[in-house]
């Protein structure tokens, strides 16, 4: 079985430090982070940015200041930057980030794309012309239909096959069940995807390892997860990304520690 790979969300749109003292925000505490995680053997960060008051933002100025914090402190790292609406922002404002930013790698949502028909064909089209790595973002049977459909009439390119599948969700509270990943694997192998797996709650570690047994690669850490298996909190991000890679290394699966 091929390595897998390692991506840590070190945030997201939501957490706040009362949710977890550990949670990063700052520009200053996400290259912390990226270098405690790269050195635990995360090989690419997930990256949201926060304004002056913690909210999630898709500001592009915020997102330069990160994407050269991280890069100064975790040399190597990959990093994909967030394209998530989160209830605030629309598809133009997703992609006037793009625009600004054309980062070398993004995630963006079929759901939230799907909005707005006419402004992801541009979304996609820039990404394709920009040289921007996309992941799709998949909650479910619509978004893979969705998917499925942009590639036949080509608003999507073919080569666009790096996708996650997202197991649970914040509101209402869903957690995500291990039993679900072999579900995944046979849609991802149906669309001929490179697919990774992120998993919300404590059964996050379980989920991931069966991704990784089904071939896949895989996004851990507080955006999705805060908790150990058995319950208690886990000590910051660098934590959550060691204890997968001691519990798939004693499973017998290999990390690749570099990107692909």
């Amino acid at each position: 079985m091929a390595p897998y790979q390692v991506m840590v969300a070190p945030n997201g749109a939501r957490r706040q430090k009362n949710d977890h003292p550990a949670l990063p925000l700052t520009e200053a505490e996400l290259a912390r982070v990226a270098q405690r995680c790269q050195a635990a053997g995360a090989t690419a960060l997930h990256l949201h940015v926060r304004d002056d008051q913690g909210r999630h933002s898709l500001d592009a100025g915020r997102y330069r200041g990160a994407l050269a914090a991280v890069a100064e402190t975790a040399p190597g790292m990959a990093v994909q930057i967030t394209t998530e609406s989160a209830g605030i922002y629309t598809p133009d404002d997703q992609f006037a980030c793009l625009q600004a930013l054309c980062p070398s790698a993004a995630s963006i949502s079929i759901r939230e794309m799907a909005q707005a028909p006419e402004v992801a064909a541009r979304v996609y089209a820039h990404c394709a012309e920009a040289g921007t790595e996309v992941q799709h973002i998949l909650y479910g049977p619509g978004c893979l239909a969705q998917l499925e459909i942009w590639y036949d009439t080509g608003v999507v390119a073919a080569t666009m096959r790096d996708a996650i599948f997202v197991l649970g969700q914040y509101v209402p509270p869903v957690l995500a069940r291990p039993d679900a990943v072999t579900g995944v694997a046979v849609d991802a192998a149906a669309l001929n995807l490179s697919w990774s797996l992120c998993a919300f709650g404590r059964a996050e570690q379980a989920c991931l390892l069966a991704a990784i047994a089904g071939g896949g690669n895989v996004r851990v850490g507080f955006e999705n997860n805060i908790e150990t298996p058995d319950g208690h909190l886990l000590a910051d991000n660098a934590a959550s990304v060691a204890a997968l890679i001691k519990a798939a290394s004693a499973a017998g699966h290999t990390l690749q520690r570099s990107p692909a």
